[in-house]
């Protein structure tokens, strides 16, 4: 489990996606903590486990097909950046929103705006996925914690500051660049229990919209 807050920006030194998947990771500087073989680290919001280290700032991960296929990892190649964040420990804060480290799909990078200081991108993705994804709701784009701040049918918008933008691999990006997106999974237990018609509460479409809330667009008045 992990909350969406990035901890290292790392580079990747090596990527083998066919035959046996491969990462090899590297760190400006090494953890506080040393890192184990066997443990999980979220690499560009997908959990990983931690197969070999060379030293305390570079180490190796396997990756099925699967994963390649499903996320954006297979799309980038030694140089790139990647978004790192170790699970959660008994005792870590809660800073952002529980991130599984499992990517429900890949988005594309729509536009990218200057607002200020401040920077708005714009997302697209499938019709599908933006049933779970609701106005002032929590998603991880790339492992990164963020809040939804508009949506649309097919895309969704977010607001970065600077600290965000220059910390992690989002000053990388460039439009039509693939996303990972894992959806805020409490929305998705919700959604499907509602859908199948067995939620324990009393609760349906007709209920949260009468409570003022459009569970698809934004909250009335």
């Amino acid at each position: 489990m992990f909350t969406g807050l990035i901890q290292k920006k790392g580079r990747l030194e090596g990527v083998q996606t066919k035959g046996r998947g491969h990462l090899v990771v590297s760190v400006p500087e090494p953890w506080t903590t040393p890192l184990e073989i066997g443990e999980s680290i979220a690499v560009q919001g997908v959990c990983l486990t931690v197969t070999q280290l060379d030293s305390p700032v570079q180490f190796h991960f396997d990756v099925l097909e699967e994963t390649f296929n499903k996320t954006n990892l297979g799309a980038r190649g030694v140089g790139d950046g990647v978004n790192l964040e170790r699970a959660l420990r008994q005792g870590d804060p809660l800073g952002g929103h529980m991130v599984q480290g499992h990517v429900d799909a890949r988005g594309e990078v729509r536009a990218i705006r200057e607002a200020g200081e401040d920077y708005r991108v714009d997302i697209v993705c499938d019709p599908e996925v933006m049933l779970y994804i609701v106005y002032k709701g929590s998603i991880a784009v790339d492992g990164v914690s963020l809040t939804v701040a508009d949506r649309t049918d097919d895309s969704f918008t977010i607001h970065l500051i600077p600290h965000t933008w220059n910390v992690t691999t989002f000053s990388e990006w460039r439009e039509g660049d693939p996303v990972n997106l894992e959806v805020d999974p409490l929305g998705k237990y919700v959604f499907n229990a509602v859908r199948a018609g067995r939620s324990p509460l009393p609760l349906d479409w007709d209920a949260i919209r009468n409570a003022g809330y459009d569970a698809l667009t934004k909250p009335h008045g």
